[in-house]
């Protein structure tokens, strides 16, 4: 088994995170024992996460929730999430326990990816509530209540969300987690990364969906958010889902060899505060080369970077200051 190098205590992102590695594998149904190897892999080869997307209704998947429980039984130090859940179609209050007794009997290895919700027509199909984009941000902000309300366990009284789409009136608290699990946007929006600015602990976006200069942005209203609602920016980490292919020449963004995606990942962590990369990939030989390759050059890339100048700010990406 592969164990994960001490960092550099200087190989952290522009907002002050630990650089984390991971993997987001498909939830296929057609071969589980495969899909359950890919996530044991994962933590062989010294990965520090292991995602799976939730979409329910798609027959070719397996459950997500299900999959996260039997792969935390399977492993003893990944850390575990889904990337991301797909609210509409799963209740907040009845998730929130869901995820603190799946944290509770991993021994604390869970986190919380969240989604406002897509393909609509599939949600529907299934049962689901048909919502507009604002209609979504506003479920989500109430499901973020319901689900920290649940969690605090040591509050006196019942929980108490009288919501427009959410409402909970009186339900008992608990159990509490066995760590403070991140709670992770899917964002893109406006609104929605205003709300990861306000209450979130984490933005995941996928690269794939971003245009130059989205990072940046995204960055810019999260960090405006987070200090009008009294938080620091860098209460918010940063993860970015990632895609792309190991070849011998250089062929374009994440296309070439492991020493090209190392430059460009830390150019991510460095400039735009990138602190968890999460490699979509169902190859083995990908995955390995990823943690065993890419991961510690990234580390000692941005450590080199640290030990040569120190952070110039507080919690913000050095390229790109947000006022």
């Amino acid at each position: 088994m592969t164990t994960r190098p001490a960092a550099d205590e200087r190989s952290v992102s522009a907002y002050g995170h630990p650089l984390r590695f991971g993997s987001f594998i498909t939830p296929a149904n057609t071969d589980p024992a495969r899909t359950v190897d890919l996530a044991v892999l994962s933590e062989q080869v010294g990965l520090d996460l292991v995602t799976f997307q939730d979409h329910p209704y798609q027959p070719r998947f397996l459950d997500t929730w299900t999959l996260l429980s039997y792969v935390a039984a399977r492993t003893s130090r990944v850390h575990l999430s889904a990337n991301v859940t797909n609210l509409p179609l799963r209740p907040p209050a009845v998730l929130a326990r869901s995820v603190a007794s799946l944290d509770l009997l991993s021994g604390g290895r869970v986190e919380l990816g969240l989604g406002a919700g897509a393909f609509w027509d599939a949600i529907e199909a299934m049962g689901g509530r048909r919502l507009t984009g604002g209609q979504g941000v506003r479920a989500l902000e109430e499901a973020i209540d319901v689900i920290r309300q649940i969690w605090d366990a040591g509050e006196r009284g019942g929980v108490r969300v009288d919501g427009e789409f959410h409402r909970v009136r009186g339900a008992k608290r608990g159990p509490a987690p066995a760590h403070d699990v991140g709670i992770w946007l899917g964002a893109y929006k406006p609104r929605m990364l205003a709300l990861t600015g306000r209450r979130a602990d984490g933005w995941l976006p996928s690269l794939g969906n971003l245009e130059p200069g989205d990072l940046a942005a995204g960055n810019a209203i999260i960090d405006e958010a987070a200090q009008e609602a009294g938080r620091s920016p860098s209460d918010v980490r940063r993860l970015l889902n990632i895609n792309g292919r190991f070849t011998a020449a250089g062929r374009g963004t994440l296309h070439g060899p492991p020493e090209q995606w190392a430059r460009e990942l830390a150019e991510l962590a460095l400039g735009d505060g990138v602190g968890t990369f999460v490699l979509a990939s169902d190859d083995p030989d990908d995955l390995r080369r990823f943690a065993g390759e890419v991961a510690p050059a990234v580390r000692e890339l941005v450590a080199a970077e640290g030990r040569a100048a120190p952070a110039s700010g507080a919690g913000q990406p050095s390229g790109h200051p947000h006022g």
